[in-house]
């Protein structure tokens, strides 16, 4: 039964993500009750998503950082460049939106990425050490980047992103990876049995998550559409330019689709949160906005994943690979 359910979930979670999406903006003033359950349900996925590695995986993630070096230049390099100069292109008199458009993209990996990589079979030792590596260096890269875009300093609550950090990646993914390290069968029996709990936590995340969108969609201008049109090409490149790397330099297909979450989605609530403490309101809109797009580009970039790299059965019958 549980396989069933995880087969169907994984076959829907294009669709599962919008309607999670729509469920929390509708719901907003129930579920923004529950967002202290978000660090647990994170917890819990991401060590359900560590049982498929194990430590000789890391190592080698480690001693072969190719992937990591280049992801990173991709979320704080290429992105923030190209938000910048799309940012100037369309609202030059606006320095709030930029300021925005660029704060949305310079903010750390997203963690849900995990997830992502998970479901469609990717490298998930390089994703956990970009999560790892990308937020402990946020402190100095967000603050830093902000200063050579926008001009603006802004400080960080460093001991609380760590805390946050250790519960819901470091720790679930040693749990993880230890199960592996010691006995491959238990992880493997766990992480099917395990594995549609993951993806229901993940739809139940977007909807706590869009829940916080629910009060920027009240007043829908002309603006409002114009910016959320331009995070969503910003959003959209992200995954692109990732893939795109990854194929130029003859990533593996683990490797490359590790990299495309991983260079493609970002810490929302972390940015929404600074957006909102350290900046005026108007510049808080796209990095919000971005919210309302990341999961379902990381479901739409699921499918481009599964036409590119998972050939049909006929193929594979002419290619005398099924007998």
């Amino acid at each position: 039964m549980l396989e069933k359910m995880n087969a169907f979930l994984g076959k829907w979670m294009p669709l599962l993500t919008p309607i999670s999406v729509l469920i929390g903006v509708l719901l907003s003033d129930i579920l923004h009750h529950v967002s202290f359950l978000i660090p647990w349900i994170f917890a819990m996925m991401t060590f359900i998503g560590s049982l498929t590695s194990n430590l000789k995986s890391v190592k080698y993630t480690i001693t072969h950082p190719l992937s990591l070096l280049l992801t990173l230049a991709i979320l704080h390099i290429l992105t923030p460049l190209w938000a910048f100069g799309i940012g100037h292109l369309f609202f030059q008199n606006d320095p709030y939106t930029i300021t925005g458009l660029t704060l949305a993209v310079v903010i750390p990996t997203g963690i849900t990425s995990v997830i992502w990589v998970s479901l469609y079979k990717g490298n998930i030792a390089l994703t956990l050490a970009i999560i790892l590596l990308d937020t402990l260096l946020s402190p100095f890269l967000v603050p830093l980047s902000m200063s050579l875009f926008v001009g603006e300093t802004v400080q960080l609550e460093v001991w609380g992103m760590m805390k946050g950090l250790l519960g819901m990646i470091v720790l679930p993914s040693i749990f993880g990876m230890m199960v592996n390290q010691f006995s491959v069968e238990k992880a493997k029996k766990w992480n099917h049995t395990l594995s549609p709990f993951s993806k229901i936590g993940l739809a139940l995340v977007v909807s706590i998550n869009s829940s916080v969108v629910a009060p920027y969609l009240r007043n829908i201008d002309k603006k409002f559409l114009q910016v959320a049109l331009t995070v969503f090409v910003i959003a959209l490149s992200g995954y692109f330019f990732a893939w795109i790397l990854g194929v130029v330099t003859k990533r593996s297909k683990e490797e490359t689709i590790a990299m495309i979450y991983s260079g493609g989605m970002r810490n929302i609530s972390a940015g929404a949160v600074l957006a909102v403490s350290f900046f005026p309101p108007a510049v808080a809109v796209p990095v919000v906005i971005g919210m309302l797009f990341q999961q379902i580009l990381a479901a739409l970039y699921g499918y481009f994943i599964k036409l590119v790299y998972e050939k049909p059965v006929v193929g594979k019958i002419k290619e005398g690979k099924i007998s």
